[in-house]
């Protein structure tokens, strides 16, 4: 793409590829989208471009197409860079953290090793092979392999390949239900000595972590009128990752949780050490008055309590804990899903229904008495 300038009358907006011709030379083609009174920004021209070109009979014919091809529409069609700045925001768009991932893959990825190769030239067998060398976790590996099948729908679906099955589908990620390291779960002793080394407002975001087993983002995310203390109850109904906010990613991440007596108490002594915001965050940072991030608080604060402790610590060890101390409660699996708000446990424990708020209630008490009615709080 590019901009052509003239001495008089707009400028032009010029689109530029190579084609072969019947002697299978190569041929540098034009096609002329439209003037700078027509299009005034290069997003706008790039979107009719892709009109054009999917109508042109001079377009490129898709043995030629490469994995690039597909990467650079890709991004355009879903706004990649866009929602990574912060930018772009609309119903059923990407949210940010997978926006940011997409990128981070594509980027380190798919076009160093695939980007100039011609899709009909990628091979399920050398994508294999390329996987099971890369030096990533298993659960990296198969986040590769799922965007770069999701690539070649794509290509299919703007007719640069075939419609047949997807040679990826032929491609195994072995080992991705493993984990390479065993997750930490807390005893209440060693949560009780974590809470005695942290400082404020670290301390509450922990409480709020153990007792109600909630990501690291939406204790983030989380906002003083979500905090309901007449009816002992806290919506959770959005995420701050990076410092972009935006809603949970799914319906079964959004949901009202029971609200202790205990764990209000820590809240509202919480509040009257808050710093006031025009957005009422819960814990926001006093020299931006925006929420804290999340890996430098694990960082420096996390991470160094456990290296005293002897413990490997991090924002979700407290969430794995929280499922393990819900066992330990005796909390039927169905009221565990809803309290963790996870779809996959099992999908069969759809069909029990929503839990109801009391029985929620019983089980999260539980949980608090083991935390904190200890004489630590």
């Amino acid at each position: 793409m590019r901009l052509r300038r003239r001495v008089r009358g707009p400028g032009r907006w010029e689109f530029r590829y190579w084609t072969r011709g019947s002697e299978r030379e190569r041929k540098l083609k034009t096609l002329v989208i439209g003037t700078t009174d027509e299009y005034a920004d290069e997003q706008a021209v790039r979107n009719k471009a892709a009109e054009l070109l999917s109508r042109a009979p001079e377009m490129p014919r898709p043995s030629d197409a490469t994995l690039n091809t597909v990467i650079d529409r890709y991004i355009q069609e879903e706004h990649l860079l866009e929602t990574n700045a912060g930018r772009f925001s609309a119903p059923g768009a990407l949210h940010y953290s997978t926006a940011n991932a997409y990128l981070a893959l594509i980027n380190k990825h798919l076009r160093p090793r695939w980007g100039d190769m011609r899709l009909n030239a990628i091979r399920p067998a050398a994508v294999q092979a390329w996987l099971v060398g890369l030096t990533l976790a298993p659960k990296t590996k198969a986040h590769i392999r799922g965007l770069l099948r999701r690539l070649f729908e794509k290509a299919m679906l703007w007719e640069l390949l075939p419609v047949q099955r997807n040679p990826l589908e032929l491609v195994e990620v072995k080992g991705v239900s493993k984990r390479r390291k065993v997750p930490t779960v807390l005893t209440v002793e060693q949560f009780h000595a974590i809470l005695a080394q942290l400082s404020e407002p670290y301390r509450t975001m922990v409480i709020i972590a153990q007792c109600m087993g909630l990501r690291v983002s939406e204790i983030l995310g989380l906002q003083w009128q979500d905090i309901d203390f007449d009816n002992a109850s806290i919506s959770v109904t959005r995420g701050v990752v990076n410092g972009r906010v935006s809603p949970v990613k799914t319906e079964y991440s959004q949901d009202v949780l029971p609200l202790d007596p205990v764990v209000a108490g820590a809240l509202i002594d919480w509040r009257n050490l808050a710093p006031a915001t025009p957005d009422n965050w819960l814990f926001p940072n006093p020299e931006t008055l925006r929420p804290y991030n999340a890996w430098s608080a694990q960082k420096r604060h996390l991470r160094e309590t456990g290296e005293r402790l002897g413990v490997r610590l991090g924002w979700h060890t407290f969430r794995h804990t929280y499922r393990s101390w819900l066992d330990a409660s005796g909390a039927t699996i169905g009221v565990q899903q809803k309290l963790m708000r996870h779809a996959s446990i099992a999908t069969t424990m759809n069909d029990y229904g929503n839990a109801l708020l009391e029985s929620k209630r019983e089980a999260n008490s539980k949980v608090v008495r083991m935390a904190l009615e200890s004489g630590c709080a």
